[in-house]
């Protein structure tokens, strides 16, 4: 079902990304998508959307009005047509797509850094430096402590898995000696 709404939501998500760059609004954008999120998000609201009973235009007249002068006039259109298209519950994956677009445009990389023991501020900039040199971008770091890992790193930026630690190894190991 997932795979459904990303399916609805990447053209609307692609189509605002173009649109924001090219009118230089990105963060205005972002701020007005995170609005028709928590909105629409709302389970009192969510249960409006889903109800197939309540006219679509009266949805989008509520959340018109609930987000008053907030919403800028090309959010407000962009509602509308979600509105129209009876898309409004897409709209949470439509704000996390062109999140994603965003922070990519802007050339920063998520990293999750899992490693078996604590990891100070000092070591994790010098993580940050050295994957930031390796991607050739800026990098936004996350840490995380994993005592399952037995010792050492696992490195994860998108599609990317760098696994450094002891328990990846002998996962290796046992492929290796077919355990």
């Amino acid at each position: 079902m997932s795979g459904d709404i990303t399916t609805i939501a990447r053209p609307y998500a692609e189509a605002v990304f173009e649109r924001a760059k090219e009118a230089g609004a990105l963060e205005s954008w972002s701020q007005a998508l995170a609005l028709l999120t928590a909105v629409v998000a709302d389970p009192q609201m969510a249960a409006q959307i889903a109800n197939p009973n309540v006219p679509r235009e009266r949805i989008r007249d509520i959340i018109l009005e609930v987000c008053g002068d907030d919403l800028p006039a090309e959010a407000a259109n962009l509602l509308r047509l979600l509105a129209h298209n009876a898309r409004l519950a897409a709209l949470p994956e439509i704000t996390r797509l062109f999140e994603a677009r965003r922070i990519a445009d802007q050339g920063v990389r998520h990293v999750l850094i899992r490693s078996a023991f604590e990891v100070t501020p000092a070591e994790e900039q010098a993580l940050a430096a050295a994957l930031g040199k390796r991607f050739g971008g800026q990098v936004e770091v996350t840490v995380e402590t994993d005592r399952a890992l037995i010792g050492g790193l696992e490195i994860r930026a998108g599609d990317l898995v760098i696994d450094d630690s002891v328990r990846g190894k002998l996962k290796q190991m046992a492929h290796a000696l077919q355990f």
